[in-house]
C-alpha cells in the first residue's frame, strides 16, 4: 500500500516471529539509508513474547515464560503478543526533521492521535515513557510503548498499542520498568475494537504525524522521551 510517494505501508497477517521482524528490519534500514528502498510502516502482530531494550535492568524480568530478545532498541521490558498492534516505523529522517526527539515525540503525538478517535483521552506523562489514558475508575494505566533505535538518520523498531491482548502476559514483566500503574487495552475499557479498525484510525492521522515530522515544534525537546 502506497499513501506517499515515498512511503510504503505493509500491513501484516498472521504472527511474525520476532527474529524475522529484526531481520527485515535490519536489511531495510541499510537499503533505505542507502537510498535502495522506500520508507515504511509496517504494522504486524507478534506470538507472545518479551523485549528488552538497550536500558532493561535483569531484576524486571520476573518470568520467562515466553521467549526473550534482546534488542538495540531504546527502553526497558516490554511485551508483544496477539491483540497488540505493533508499528515499525522505517523513515529516514534525513528527508524528514533530523531531530531524534522530535521524531520521537511526533511518533507518540501519532499514537495519541488515533486512540482519539476512539474517544480514549490518551496522553504523554511526565518522567515515564509510554502512552497513557485513565481506566473507568479513574486509575491512570499504560495503553502504549515507544521504542526506537536510530541509525545514521533511519529510524527503527517503533510502537505498541494494546488492543485485546491478554494483560495477563504483562506480569513476567515490569513493563518499561514502571511497576507503579498498570497496562490496559482498549478492550479493558470496554472499547470493542479490532485490529484492522485501529489500522484506519492510524490511516487517518498519518498526515497529521508527516506533518509534525515536517515542522518539529520546539517544545519537543522538552518534553520527547
Amino acid at each position: 500500500m502506497i499513501l506517499d510517494h515515498n512511503i510504503d505501508w505493509d500491513i501484516s497477517t498472521g504472527l511474525i516471529p520476532y527474529p524475522d521482524a529484526l531481520k527485515r528490519m535490519e536489511a531495510l534500514q541499510g537499503a533505505i539509508r542507502d537510498d535502495n528502498a522506500r520508507e515504511l510502516i509496517w504494522l504486524l502482530e507478534h506470538p507472545p513474547l518479551y523485549t528488552s531494550g538497550t536500558s532493561a535492568d535483569p531484576a524486571e524480568l520476573l518470568s520467562q515464560r515466553f521467549p526473550v530478545y534482546h534488542t538495540g532498541r531504546g527502553g526497558r521490558y516490554t511485551y508483544h503478543g496477539p491483540g497488540q498492534r505493533v508499528g515499525y516505523i522505517l523513515l529516514d529522517l534525513a528527508h524528514h526533521s533530523k531531530d531524534v526527539r522530535c521524531y520521537v515525540h511526533a511518533l507518540e503525538g501519532w499514537v495519541i492521535r488515533a486512540l482519539g478517535d476512539f474517544g480514549i483521552e490518551a496522553r504523554r506523562a511526565e518522567g515515564r515513557i509510554g502512552i497513557w489514558c485513565d481506566t473507568p475508575d479513574g486509575q491512570e494505566a499504560k495503553i502504549g510503548a515507544i521504542g526506537v533505535r536510530v541509525r545514521k538518520w533511519v529510524t527503527m523498531h517503533g510502537f505498541a498499542v494494546n488492543i485485546s491482548p491478554d494483560l495477563s502476559h504483562f506480569s513476567g514483566i515490569v513493563p518499561c520498568g514502571i511497576s507503579e500503574y498498570p497496562v490496559t487495552s482498549l478492550a479493558a475499557l470496554g472499547i470493542n475494537a479490532t485490529l484492522s479498525d485501529f489500522d484506519a484510525a492510524l490511516l487517518s492521522t498519518f498526515p497529521d504525524f508527516l506533518n509534525s515530522l515536517a515542522k518539529p515544534n520546539e517544545n519537543c525537546r522538552d518534553t520527547a522521551s
